[in-house]
């Protein structure tokens, strides 16, 4: 199983709109998605790895799918539109990160 995980950085006059990414985008996300999409997470930044520091993300989310094919498959034919909301949500640019996700 792969995780598409997208982070939101937290820089000075980051804006953010947690309530439009978790009822708006998100949910077009998965719906473009289908079945490619076995479920996903949205994360919202607490602190850093040290006490008192601030996190350095602001939000971000992890996208579950079978494999890569599977998720450049169906993410491909509407990138274009799932990238185009971001200015709905946000003025920050997205870090993308792919990982295999494994139980330890």
């Amino acid at each position: 199983m792969i995780k598409f995980n997208v982070l939101y950085p937290a820089q000075q006059g980051a804006r953010f709109d947690h309530a439009y990414y978790r009822d708006k985008h998100m949910p077009m996300v998965a719906a473009r998605l289908g079945a490619a999409c076995q479920r996903y997470t949205i994360d919202t930044g607490l602190a850093g790895g040290e006490p008192g520091a601030a996190s350095p993300y602001i939000a971000g989310c992890s996208i579950y799918c079978a494999s890569v094919e599977a998720l450049q498959g169906a993410l491909g034919p509407h990138v274009q539109e799932i990238m185009a909301d971001i200015p709905n949500y946000t003025n920050t640019r997205p870090v993308i990160w792919i990982s295999e996700a494994t139980v330890g």
